[in-house]
């Protein structure tokens, strides 16, 4: 893939996380910087995908990204990182995998012969599974800069209640 294709996916992902931010009403401030995470973190899954890295760890790598680039943009834009980080992580969503998994879980109904039920019932399992991964790993990616960057820890925000 070309610099130009993978600038085009930026830009289309970037799109997509403005919108939606717009349909979660965010701030009118915080829309550009929405707009711009979710451009940098898809092109990290896809720069990612370009070296034949497994999905799995480019979406990982990518929703890391979106995560510390929100943090970031919540001390700049004074809006907590989830306004920024929910949006812009939303377009790498795995609709395809979930999608493949299902229509192969439909076919094994009506499948009669063992080898290609075999091999459909496989199918299905692995695009259930990959889907279910990178929905893990999006959530981990965006999870873990956010407790990582917390200025003060669990212990000291208990003793500040007492």
């Amino acid at each position: 893939m070309d610099i130009l294709a993978l600038l085009e996916k930026g830009i289309w992902l970037g799109c997509a996380a403005l919108g939606f931010g717009m349909l979660f009403n965010v701030p009118k401030r915080a829309l550009f910087p929405i707009y711009l995470i979710g451009a940098l973190g898809g092109l990290m899954k896809f720069f990612m995908l370009e070296f034949e890295i497994g999905i799995v760890l480019a979406v990982l790598c990518g929703a890391s990204l979106i995560g510390f680039l929100s943090v970031f943009a919540a001390h700049n834009f004074k809006c907590p990182p989830v306004t920024f980080s929910i949006p812009a992580v939303i377009p790498m969503i795995p609709g395809l995998f979930a999608y493949k998994s299902m229509i192969g879980v439909i076919k094994l109904t009506s499948e009669k012969d063992p080898t290609e039920y075999t091999k459909v019932f496989f199918e299905a399992l692995n695009n259930g599974l990959t889907a279910l991964f990178v929905l893990i790993v999006l959530a981990t990616g965006v999870a873990v800069p956010l407790l990582v960057s917390r200025k003060a820890t669990v212990k000291r925000l208990q003793a500040n209640d007492k």
